[in-house]
């Protein structure tokens, strides 16, 4: 910018600035200063001085000046100013810095007033702003983008506005967000949890393990990390597909991973699918050679093993408790067809339920080796002794097996009481569900064939009932419809017990009965036991109560009856035990029952009830073992002894000839 000095302001050639050359003194010839004409002697100048010339002669050549009038004006050597032309290559100038200069002059000259008005701040003040906008112009012609040249656009590509807009889109999750999501998984994953992702490449996985140790969550967590995994090296990831046996427990997996994203980065994922926002995560970059890398959209696809919904999808899926899934045969070739490509990955992983299961023969080689000759068949070696630290089948598998102790022994013992499963668990039921044994079901009274179909998506169809109110004190989940409650006790001393809410059909001996609730208890004694069963029914219109009294349950009978005189006791005989049996299994082959698809517990106690010798070995009774003692199935009995309220033959009590099973009141 112009300087305020003498002979140095800028000013147009028609103005007679001051001059550095002056008249000479008498004696200026004999100070040996040189001559420019007669009386006129050029002065000494500074490096300084000398550059603000430059400048002021070029602002005035900008301006329309010679550089005959430009030497005359600054009173310097005309070469001096030609050289200045050359060097430093004035007609070679672009238009935005000649206004440039314009403006430096005009803001230096109106700054260098003794005293400066209103009108003269105004001036320089838009001065200034034209000034940012050439520099503007400027910066624009060297990188060309268009936020240089516009400060709105500008603005809106900011670091601020960028990580604004990351805060407002959809299911996007910057590169360090992946990135913790990752570092997070694996600080919280115990040792067998870990090797499940050591193995996730592996095309296909089946694992048998115990109930509660953290499968489900493990896996919803995987899903995402494998994204998260791909997305970090700009490779392109997968679809990732959860299948269940309902769509309810299917969306598990949904809450699971959005829960863990909430916590671990702020951000909230929605949709359904949840479909993944990429664009921006690698852009180009010129400085390290590298083009922008484009990732497609990928997305977390929940769903139910409904084969009408079970397809369409491309990606890894996980096929969560298929052992207990009706139809596995048929769903794994819809399934499979998801991992068709060979780069996708198939992981099935459950609890164990009988060896009729259609998955047994998938799980044990059967149906690799079927129709293959003799000399081509191969052993599937599926002990858990091969099979702890995982092992590769001849059909190319990666299988494992973990059971609860090797699960405590792999890091999860801080959560699991071993003891208290055991015994609050039939001896059957705990060796099914903990230690990963299959269930002979051969001789069961309730077989899985049996009780597979009363399986349903009880939070879709159901929409007459709000499991969502039971946990809320004074609703009313079920409104005013009635409901029976049956009532398992503890047997001798033992601290479990079962109750079980059951809705009767609207039409008798037509409808369907839903268990709308089932409960383990542990550690009450009978009165406890007797509050929890009126906690209960304060939130139905209960219109029967029945409960075995053996043992401990004439205590909570007589508690129970003085609030509800109705309530039933049943003491169980072989007459007794007979008749209910008979009528479970009238009403599961006629398929009049519904329960949660969820609820392998209940079917692991019903298929656990087997009929056997009586002590004098002339009569046949149903037990369900525990610790080779005759004990309790306490889920399954709780359901038979609602299910006595119906008839034996509805027709005949209708007519009013009795026939309820009531063995006692």
């Amino acid at each position: 910018m112009g300087r305020c000095m003498d002979g140095i302001m800028p000013s147009s050639p028609a103005t007679t600035p001051k001059k550095r050359a002056t008249k000479a003194k008498p004696k200026a010839a004999d100070a040996g200063l040189p001559v420019l004409a007669q009386g006129v002697i050029e002065v000494p100048i500074s490096r300084q001085v000398n550059r603000a010339q430059a400048r002021q002669a070029r602002s005035m050549y900008h301006r329309g000046a010679s550089l005959t009038q430009i030497a005359a004006e600054l009173g310097v050597k005309y070469p001096t100013v030609a050289s200045w032309h050359q060097r430093q290559g004035w007609d070679a100038d672009k238009p935005v810095d000649v206004i440039e200069d314009h403006f430096e002059a005009k803001i230096a000259a109106i700054l260098c007033k003794p005293t400066l008005d209103e009108g003269d701040m105004k001036r320089v003040d838009f001065l200034m702003r034209m000034m940012e906008r050439a520099a503007r112009i400027r910066k624009f012609n060297e990188t060309g983008k268009e936020g240089d040249l516009n400060e709105n656009i500008g603005r809106r590509n900011d670091d601020k506005a960028k990580k604004k807009r990351e805060e407002k889109r959809k299911n996007f999750l910057s590169l360090e967000q992946w990135q913790a999501l990752l570092d997070d998984f694996h600080a919280k994953n115990d040792a067998y949890q870990e090797l499940w992702w050591e193995q996730r490449n592996q095309r296909t996985r089946k694992l048998l393990k115990s109930r509660q140790i953290g499968a489900t969550w493990y896996f919803a967590r995987e899903a995402l990390c494998k994204i998260a995994e791909a997305v970090i090296d700009g490779d392109q990831p997968r679809n990732q597909i959860f299948l269940s046996a309902s769509e309810r427990q299917a969306k598990k997996f949904m809450r699971e991973i959005t829960g863990w994203v909430r916590q671990v980065t702020g951000v909230e994922l929605k949709g359904n699918p949840v479909l993944f926002d990429f664009n921006g995560l690698h852009p180009a970059s010129e400085e390290e050679g590298r083009a922008e890398i484009r990732l497609e959209q990928v997305g977390l696809y929940p769903m139910s093993t409904n084969s009408n919904t079970a397809q369409g999808e491309t990606g890894d899926f996980y096929f969560d408790e298929f052992f207990w899934v009706q139809g596995f045969a048929r769903l794994r070739k819809v399934a499979a067809a998801m991992a068709t490509l060979a780069h996708c990955k198939r992981t099935y992983f459950s609890t164990p339920s009988t060896k009729t299961h259609e998955a047994y023969a998938f799980w044990s080689g059967e149906e690799w080796n079927k129709g293959r000759g003799r000399k081509d068949q191969v052993a599937f070696d599926v002990s858990h002794k091969n099979l702890r630290g995982g092992a590769i089948m001849p059909d190319g598998s990666w299988c494992q097996i973990v059971t609860l102790d090797d699960a405590i022994a792999g890091g999860a013992g801080g959560r699991i009481n071993k003891e208290e499963l055991r015994t609050e668990s039939s001896e059957e039921e705990f060796e099914n569900l903990y230690n990963c044994q299959f269930v002979d079901d051969s001789e069961s009274s309730f077989p899985f064939s049996r009780i597979a179909p009363a399986r349903v998506d009880s939070f879709y169809k159901w929409r007459d009932f709000s499991p969502a109110l039971v946990a809320i004190r004074g609703q009313r989940p079920f409104g005013e419809k009635p409901v029976w409650i049956g009532y398992d006790p503890n047997k001798n001393g033992r601290d479990d017990a079962a109750l079980i809410v059951l809705a009767p059909p609207d039409e008798p001996g037509k409808g369907k009965f839903r268990v709308l609730e089932k409960h383990r208890l542990n550690g009450l004694d009978f009165a406890g036991q007797a509050a929890f069963i009126k906690q209960v029914a304060e939130r139905y219109n209960v219109a029967d109560i029945s409960i075995d009294t053996t043992g401990h349950g004439g205590g909570v009978w007589e508690i129970v009856a003085k609030w509800f005189p109705n309530a039933r006791q049943i003491e169980y005989s072989v007459a007794s035990k007979t008749a209910l049996v008979t009528k479970a299994q009238n009403v599961f082959r006629e398929g009049r029952i519904e329960f949660d698809a969820n609820w392998t517990d209940l079917m692991a106690a019903l298929m656990a009830i087997r009929p056997a010798l009586t002590g004098s070995q002339r009569g046949v009774t149903y037990i369900s073992k525990r610790n080779g003692e005759i004990g309790h199935a306490d889920l399954a009995w709780a359901l038979l002894n609602a299910l006595s309220n119906e008839p034996m033959d509805v027709s005949v009590a209708e007519a009013g000839h009795g026939g309820i099973v009531r063995f006692s009141k």
